[in-house]
């Protein structure tokens, strides 16, 4: 009778044990697939499409400027035809010189308006053939003679750039762009600012181009940033 008691009693142990295993496997094979299912649908989050109108040319080079003054920046660059014209009117003090479509890779920028002389300058000798040591020569002529007004000391320029060349319509986001800032302070030199004249790190400021018209302070993002 003994015998027969404890036949049951390991019996029934051994089938909770099985039990007890059973859910154990199935509690982690749903965990597994839930996982899969969370990852797959954050994947599927972000849908990245080619920039390939002028208004999601517009949207996407708006990025460049402070969020809180993107709806009055004026935009000016290159439409889908190839012009250069302004592809929208703007009343604060922020132009964005929009990505140029022709080129591969993403590059727009939002500058302060006083800097427009400058900016202009440079494109308008670009466009005659002049190379980037020919317009710097002469730009540091013509801003150290007076001619060429160089905006206001401390006039930032931002820019949005990166690899690729598609977007998140839904944010305007581009596909792995990062942030890099320029302030401009003609003629300042290392001495005048307390700056390196080389970076010390990723997203420490240093001074570029000193004792120049195109001496600006330098900060570039972290090389491991994601935007």
């Amino acid at each position: 009778m003994k015998r027969i008691i404890v036949a049951v009693a390991l019996a029934g142990v051994l089938i909770s044990c099985n039990s007890s295993g059973k859910n154990k496997n199935e509690n982690s094979e749903t965990t597994a697939t839930e996982t899969v299912k969370d990852s797959t649908a954050t994947q599927a989050k972000t849908n990245y499409v080619a920039i390939d109108t002028e208004e999601a040319l517009i949207a996407t080079s708006l990025m460049a400027a402070p969020e809180a003054s993107r709806a009055g920046c004026k935009v000016i660059g290159y439409n889908m035809d190839g012009e250069f014209v302004t592809l929208r009117e703007g009343d604060n003090e922020f132009i964005v010189l929009a990505d140029d479509p022709k080129k591969s890779g993403f590059n727009a920028a939002c500058y302060h308006k006083s800097l427009e002389p400058f900016m202009a300058r440079g494109r308008e000798l670009r466009a005659e053939g002049k190379t980037g040591p020919e317009i710097f020569d002469i730009r540091e002529e013509e801003a150290k003679s007076g001619q060429l007004d160089m905006g206001i000391p401390g006039a930032t320029l931002h820019i949005y750039y990166g690899p690729n060349d598609r977007y998140d319509p839904e944010t305007h986001k581009v596909e792995g762009a990062k942030y890099r800032y320029v302030v401009y302070l003609p003629f300042a030199t290392a001495e005048s600012t307390g700056l390196p004249e080389n970076p010390v790190g990723p997203n420490h400021p240093w001074i570029m181009n000193p004792g120049t018209h195109r001496a600006h302070i330098m900060i570039s993002p972290l090389a491991d940033e994601k935007e």
